[in-house]
């Protein structure tokens, strides 16, 4: 990795801190190359990805033919290694005083910790089975979280902001699911749902009386 000081280059004392700050920041994942465009030459560069080093061709091509309209910084572009790596890039032109290209500084991002923990994300995320009710139907309490849980995505509403009709809802299916036919069931049930026991009882009883209305 290149260090300021040990060039006599004007140009890498200029923007080398700044190079030197941006490959700190992104640790191992990032190289930062600072190139000369008269020569077509890496002037420095830090983190390198390659074997490429100070002196080596740059293979930039000609600046005249970027699109002007840019304002000095191209990117984010995608780039190949030969070990099969993505890298993002963006490259920024460097001017001087009098507004002419005194560098270009290259920063290419390693994008493969990103695809590995977006692959572990997938993975987690990935689509699940029926649960195997067998296994939960003596579980009441795991009943009440399951029946709770499903009705707060699919309002997007928290239990907290529930309606009268949401609660209405929720004790229909948890009553369906014959989850107060537990003994203790009721109290469990109004912590759950943040209501008093005498409101889950007045819920029930309209639920189950013949022809109720909301």
């Amino acid at each position: 990795m290149g260090e300021v000081g040990k060039v006599s280059d004007s140009r890498i004392s200029v923007w080398g801190p700044v190079c030197q700050a941006v490959a700190s920041l992104l640790g191992p994942y990032a190289e930062v190359v600072l190139h000369d465009p008269d020569t077509d030459r890496v002037l420095e560069i830090w983190n390198p990805m390659t074997t490429r080093k100070p002196g080596d061709p740059s293979m930039l091509g000609e600046l005249d033919a970027l699109d002007p309209s840019a304002r000095d910084v191209y990117g984010p572009y995608e780039k190949l290694l030969m070990d099969g790596r993505r890298l993002s890039s963006v490259s920024a032109i460097l001017r001087d005083s009098q507004g002419q290209p005194s560098a270009v500084l290259c920063v290419n991002l390693d994008r493969t910790p990103l695809e590995q923990a977006a692959a572990v994300l997938s993975a987690f995320g990935a689509p699940t089975v029926q649960r195997p009710e067998p296994l939960f139907e003596q579980d009441w309490t795991e009943r009440i979280q399951h029946i709770i849980g499903s009705h707060v995505r699919e309002t997007g509403r928290p239990v907290e902001r529930m309606t009268r009709q949401d609660r209405l809802t929720v004790l229909g299916r948890l009553d369906e699911a014959r989850v107060f036919a537990v003994r203790r069931a009721a109290p469990v049930v109004a912590g759950a749902l943040r209501v008093s026991r005498s409101t889950v009882y007045g819920l029930l009883a309209e639920l189950r009386t013949p022809n109720a209305k909301d």
